[in-house]
């Protein structure tokens, strides 16, 4: 059965008060009495590979320092940064920790509490997040989260492998059924190999704690399954989705206001000085028998020079060839003036009717027709 997509990526974490490596940063110096940049850079910079070349992580370090630094959360004194108590009361209500931050150092703020945050569960009970910091209960929560399991920390890997197979058979029915079985008949090899089809690999784990520890690498992304490397792959993943997300608002907040469109103005709106369609055929009429050719019951102007003389006349209309002609076309259709074509091609008058003519559907016109 071919692997889920881990639900690490697919359901974010909600996103911190401040930045993912910006709340790192002071989570280190937060504790063990602060910290100098050469140990913020030796504790967090590494966690910042691959997604960052070594060069640009450690600037990425001093940059959240510098930020930390600029909004009065850090001080820094004799080349050593601690936090202020500003910046202690932010790390403790962006991490959920209750009892103060001082007391904690920097193995437990991290195996535990930033590991809580990057698995979207700091709100959970402290004595239940403590088990975060054993392999066991790393593994149990990062298989949890990434199935879509309650998160109990404290499960054990046989009840964790119970999980694992009810889910797995539930999916290969297509999850068009909520599977009430019971594992009890079951033996613990049957179950771990239902449970293994939920990896990648559906090789045969020889203990329960073997099949959470590789389901667990898998969801973290980590390539080995012991709890550093995988604790290294969470946190990395958090901190790199973090920076990604920061560079997008910067980016976004950089780009220039959209700009607004003028607004459209009609051929018929006062301020644009146009004429309606009524006064628009009037002016056609009127210039066109001024130039129209013919005998009485069949004079014509070529619409070449009704333009021109539309355009003389009237500058104030800021007309295009283009819009009058489909101005024109669009009085014929509604009755206000009559358009004909030219029968008979004078070798006098192609250049007029070539510039006179408007196509429309299967018909070109070259004539505006003048009523004596």
């Amino acid at each position: 059965m071919a692997s889920t997509t881990s639900a690490l990526r697919a359901s974010p974490v909600q996103a911190p008060p401040v930045p993912a490596l910006r709340l790192a940063a002071l989570a280190r110096i937060a504790c063990d009495g602060g910290a100098s940049k050469p140990e913020l850079l030796r504790d967090l910079a590494p966690l910042l590979i691959p997604r960052l070349p070594q060069a640009d992580s450690r600037l990425a370090v001093e940059r959240a320092l510098a930020a930390l630094v600029m909004t009065g959360a850090v001080r820094e004194d004799k080349a050593r940064f601690t936090a202020t108590e500003a910046g202690m009361s932010t790390l403790a209500g962006s991490l959920s920790i209750k009892g103060g931050v001082a007391k904690l150092d920097w193995a437990r703020l991290r195996d535990i509490w930033l590991v809580a945050h990057a698995l979207g569960i700091g709100h959970e009970q402290a004595s239940r997040l403590k088990r975060l910091a054993k392999p066991e209960g790393l593994r149990a929560a990062v298989v949890q989260k990434g199935f879509g399991l309650p998160v109990r920390p404290d499960a054990s890997p046989s009840k964790l492998r119970s999980q694992l197979a009810v889910l797995a058979l539930e999916r290969a029915f297509g999850n068009k059924i909520k599977s009430g079985f019971d594992q009890g008949g079951l033996s613990a090899k049957a179950g771990r190999l239902l449970a293994s089809q939920l990896a990648g690999s559906t090789r045969e784990h020889g203990t329960d704690a073997r099949l959470v520890a590789a389901l667990a690498a898998e969801q973290a992304g980590a390539k080995k399954p012991d709890a550093e490397s995988v604790r290294a792959a969470l946190l990395r993943r958090w901190l790199g989705d973090g920076l990604e997300a920061e560079a997008s608002n910067a980016a976004q907040a950089k780009q220039p206001a959209p700009l607004q469109p003028a607004p459209f103005v009609a051929a018929n709106d006062a301020a644009s000085a146009r004429p309606d369609l009524a006064g628009f055929s009037g002016s056609v009429a009127r210039l066109a028998r001024q130039r129209a050719e013919g005998w009485p019951g069949n004079r014509k102007a070529f619409i070449s020079h009704v333009w021109q003389a539309i355009r003389d006349a009237h500058p104030e209309w800021r007309l295009t060839e283009i819009e009058f002609k489909c101005m024109l076309a669009e009085a014929h259709r509604a009755g206000l003036v009559v358009l004909a074509n030219a029968d008979l091609k004078d070798k006098r008058t192609v250049k007029e009717v070539q510039d006179s003519a408007i196509a429309y559907k299967n018909t070109v016109w070259h004539l505006v027709r003048v009523a004596d």
